[in-house]
């Protein structure tokens, strides 16, 4: 696999939210914990992973992206947690007239409180498991273009409507199509950051849905789910059977340990945001999956055809990669990059502005992803 080495930073997009504060349950500012974007027109659409609602700001005069729409969810589909329920959407795709949006699908642990006096209470808290029933969210909302470039989400448009995949209380359709798989199975009730079953990661095209995992990583291999998904009734989305007895095919990608953070097709090439799995501090790459539309049979890829794009700017305890989408002002291989925890001189907090970062990658080298992601964490091999 080719390292073309850091990526250019060619310019920076500011992203300005409204005033936060009067929103239920989020305990940060919105543009701090950013999970998810995704292009249509001149529209961004992001998602914060505390709430259960898409945001959509709109590009503006100056190039920014402002006049910020906040969108809750429960007012398209049937939340099992309902509107004040976390959703934690990883995952945004425009396409084919819709947004695609995918939640976590994880289980999370407890965090010792802060102010924790007793030990051994600190620990008695870790011993709670949180399952979020609007983590479990896979489906799409139609978007409806209101004037050239500038679309809204809607519960129905037309013969078009909001559909999702059936998921309740305690689990899921995708949970159950993978409770027997060999791989996955055992990771389904260990949570997320702890090496359990999370998704990340999400790319579409017509009714052929990829999910990325950030865990588990395998001996090293990151895992990338593909089902082909119809809406059987309307409202309803299911995933045909596409190999053997299984509603999924299943993709095992050498990333050297590096989980999917996000996806974004290119072309017929899947375009690979990976970074640390695990609740640590590490370096992101991106990694381009070579005529991934062409892949109709699980199986573990060939690593000829993983090549890294770039190594994204890194920083300790800041700015970690969350989300790309294609940049094509930018030209030829230009992507947007926004990030959780951003830096704080990548944002003012007086007007709810962060700024996200436009990157092309630089040109290819003949070194490969081994040596690159060695030296950036300081192992010695």
């Amino acid at each position: 696999m080719s390292d073309p080495g850091h990526a250019n930073v060619l310019d920076q997009v500011a992203l300005t939210f409204s005033d936060w504060r009067p929103l239920r349950h989020v305990e940060d500012p919105l543009q701090k914990d950013l999970s998810a974007v995704a292009r249509a027109g001149d529209c961004l659409f992001l998602a914060c992973d505390e709430t259960a609602s898409v945001e959509r700001l709109r590009r503006l005069e100056d190039g920014t992206f402002g006049d910020h729409r906040h969108y809750v969810l429960d007012e398209f589909v049937s939340l099992p947690g309902g509107a004040e329920g976390e959703m934690d959407i990883e995952g945004l795709c425009a396409e084919g007239g819709f947004l695609w949006i995918v939640g976590s699908h994880s289980l999370k642990r407890c965090k010792p409180k802060r102010d924790e006096s007793d030990a051994g209470d600190a620990l008695k808290n870790m011993e709670d498991i949180e399952r979020e029933p609007n983590r479990y969210f896979l489906g799409r909302i139609p978007l409806v273009e209101e004037a050239p470039g500038l679309f809204m989400p809607a519960r129905q448009d037309g013969e078009r409507n909001a559909a999702w995949v059936k998921f309740g209380k305690k689990r899921s359709s995708l949970a159950r199509w993978l409770a027997g798989d060999p791989h996955l199975g055992p990771f389904l009730n260990i949570p997320s950051k702890e090496n359990g079953f999370d998704v990340e990661g999400l790319a579409v095209q017509g009714d052929r849905v990829w999910l990325g995992l950030r865990g588990p990583v395998l001996r090293g291999h990151a895992v990338i789910l593909d089902l082909d998904i119809k809406e059987k009734v309307p409202g309803r989305l299911k995933a045909r059977h596409v190999d053997g007895e299984r509603r999924y095919r299943k993709h095992l990608l050498d990333t050297r340990g590096l989980g999917i953070r996000d996806m974004r097709l290119d072309g017929d090439d899947l375009l690979l945001l990976v970074g640390p799995t695990m609740s640590l501090e590490g370096p992101a790459f991106v990694l381009r999956w070579r005529d991934a539309l062409h892949d109709s049979s699980s199986g573990v890829i060939d690593p000829g055809r993983i090549e890294t794009v770039a190594e994204l700017p890194y920083q300790l305890h800041a700015d970690h990669p969350e989300g790309i989408d294609l940049w094509p002002e930018g030209g030829a291989g230009a992507l947007l990059v926004i990030y959780d925890a951003p830096a704080p001189e990548r944002t003012d907090p007086d007007t709810f502005t962060v700024r996200a970062d436009v990157i092309r990658p630089p040109g290819r080298s003949d070194h490969g992803i081994v040596s690159r992601i060695v030296a950036a964490s300081g192992l010695q091999v």
